[in-house]
Order: structure tokens, then sequence, then C-alpha cells
């Protein structure tokens, strides 16, 4: 059970982001991995290859249904504590989370517009507008990230202990159903540390 206290305006201070346990470390590596990836894979496709548009296609997916799911878990499980904590701390990001899930649709529908076309030049169309619009919410989303990493775990940090941070995270992964949880874990373990995949794994095996 998290035990919370209101903070004062000088009770509302930096905290030390090198000792003090992360919430959003392992997630926004996997979510940073995965857009670059989609990013990357979007931009050199060959619109001639059938089988590239596919992958791309179902890539954008794949990131818009998994970007999708990890807002609703910090909307879920996180910004009610910052609530409670510090009324208004996670007004800024909850606003963008909404115009995030509209971005999301507009991605689905760029990709979809992108596997229904039949010639050369409608593909490198709408393969280009697909990869400016994904660049976009890529770009987006990093200064996103940073923020949730810097203002919000600074709340955490003056509110609960490390402690209490894990068993939160512990309930959110408890959460997921296992395909969500697979699929996240393949992205998450590779862009890690070796240090931090060890603490990873030590913890799944308890």
């Amino acid at each position: 059970m998290l035990t919370m206290k209101r903070l004062s305006q000088e009770e509302f201070t930096v905290a030390d982001s090198a000792t003090r346990f992360d919430i959003y470390a392992g997630i926004h590596k996997a979510l940073r991995a995965m857009m670059m990836e989609t990013l990357r894979a979007t931009g050199c496709a060959d619109v001639h290859d059938a089988s590239e548009l596919h992958a791309v296609y179902e890539g954008v997916l794949e990131l818009a249904d998994t970007c999708a799911t990890h807002l609703e878990h910090e909307n879920e499980f996180i910004h009610p504590l910052l609530e409670a904590t510090r009324m208004g701390s996670s007004a800024r990001i909850a606003t963008e989370h909404t115009h995030h899930l509209a971005a999301l649709a507009n991605l689905c529908d760029a990709a979809a517009s992108l596997r229904i076309c039949t010639t050369g030049p409608e593909r490198e169309k709408a393969a280009h507008a697909l990869y400016r619009e994904l660049a976009l919410f890529v770009g987006e989303n990093f200064t996103h990230m940073y923020v949730e990493e810097t203002e919000h775990n600074r709340v955490l940090w003056a509110s609960f202990s490390d402690d209490e941070l894990r068993a939160l995270e512990r309930r959110i992964a408890a959460s997921l159903p296992p395909e969500e949880s697979q699929q996240i874990m393949r992205w998450m373990v590779p862009a890690m540390t070796p240090a931090e995949r060890a603490m990873l794994l030590r913890a799944k095996m308890k």
C-alpha cells in the first residue's frame, strides 16, 4: 500500500536520479527502441517490395497498439498518484496523451493508405507521408518521455520510497496480459544495460 503525502512548494525538489528507482526507465527504453526501429524500417522500405510494405504496415500498427496501451497504464496507475500528491502535476502529460491517441489513429490511417496503393508513384507518396507523420510522432514522444522522467519522477521521488515504487511497477506488470508482457520484454531487454538486465531477470525469478 502506497503511503502518500502532499507536497508543499518547498518540499518539491529534485531528487538524485542516479540513486533513485526510476519507474519509467525500462519501459521508456523499450518504447524508444521500438520507435526508432519502426521509423528506420519505414524510412528505408522498398515501395516495390510487397513484403517490405506489409512489414511496415504491421510494424506501425504494433507500435500504435503498444503506445496506446502504455499511456492507458500511465493514466490508470501513475497519474492518480501524481494528482493525489501534487494537484495538477499530471495535467500536461494527460493532455498530451489525448493528443497522442489522435496521432496514433492518424498513423494507422496513413499505414492503411500505403497498404492499398497499387502503383509505384502512389506508394512512394504514401510511404513518404507515413514516414513524416511517424517521425513527428517519435520526436514529440521523446520530449514527452523526458518530461515524465524528470518532472513526474520529481513528484514520485519526493512522495514515495523506492520500495513503494517497485511495488507499483509490479502491480502494473501483473495487470498485463501475457502476450503484451512478452511483446514489451522483446524490446526492453535488448535496450537495457547489462546491470539493468540482471536486475530485471532477478526480479522475474522472485
